[in-house]
């Protein structure tokens, strides 16, 4: 019986986040949830009040491969533009630069993304996986299997994911559950290869040019949320 339970947790958490009622119980029948809400919410409520959040916000996730670092965006839900909250390193890397294009080619991808499934018993310990591959992705993997299961995760190892160590994960978890639970239907997640300034920029294209037109793409999504503090 208590795996039947299980087992349907574990579908309804794979559903669209729309479609989900009571997020924050179901998954704090888990035990690493648990954990982590008892360790982290009490410290990151506090920081969020000092900041100005409220308790029921939307989160925004960017990430930069060549930096290592993982940025948290929250915003109050009657509130149209996001501020940083926190900011995490990376616990390791693999693959280069440019985007991923087939499976078990270590590479983490580059897009815009968002979170499509909370994963409470990960072999990572606490796992967000990404909605890669996206139509884009599909179309520059063309005939090759474009690889799948990227995940914003625990632990200290990697091979295409972003990992943040079992402490750090507790944190984006909590948030990413309480911005679920409150009623953000998608929460983004923007990969990208750097900090795509113009003097980033020219740098990094002129050691990849391939991937020049795709980056601009990619530019004008960065630009256009450091301008507006806000996604489409």
């Amino acid at each position: 019986m208590k795996i039947i339970f299980r087992l349907t947790l574990l579908f309804m958490m794979s559903r669209p986040l729309s479609a989900q009622n009571n997020f924050k119980q179901q998954q704090l029948t888990f035990e690493r949830v648990k954990t982590a809400y008892t360790q982290k919410w009490a410290v990151l409520k506090e920081e969020m009040h000092q900041k100005g959040f409220k308790d029921k916000f939307e989160v925004h996730i960017e990430a930069y491969k060549s930096e290592g670092k993982v940025e948290v965006w929250l915003r109050n839900s009657n509130e149209a533009k996001y501020s940083l909250f926190k900011t995490y390193d990376f616990s390791a890397h693999s693959g280069i630069l440019g985007p991923k294009t087939k499976k078990d080619d270590l590479q983490t991808p580059e897009g815009i993304y968002f979170i499509d499934r909370f994963n409470p018993e990960s072999r990572f310990y606490l796992s967000l996986r990404i909605n890669y591959p996206n139509a884009v992705d599909l179309l520059r993997s063309g005939q090759q299997d474009p690889g799948s299961a990227i995940y914003i995760h625990g632990n200290q190892l990697t091979v295409g994911c972003i990992p943040l160590t079992d402490d750090k994960i507790k944190e984006v978890y909590v948030l990413a559950v309480e911005a679920s639970n409150s009623g953000q239907k998608q929460i983004p997640v923007h990969i990208f290869p750097f900090k795509m300034t113009e003097e980033n920029m020219n740098k990094k294209t002129a050691v990849f040019p391939q991937h020049k037109i795709f980056w601009k793409t990619l530019q004008l999504a960065y630009d256009n949320f450091k301008k507006s503090k806000t996604t489409v």
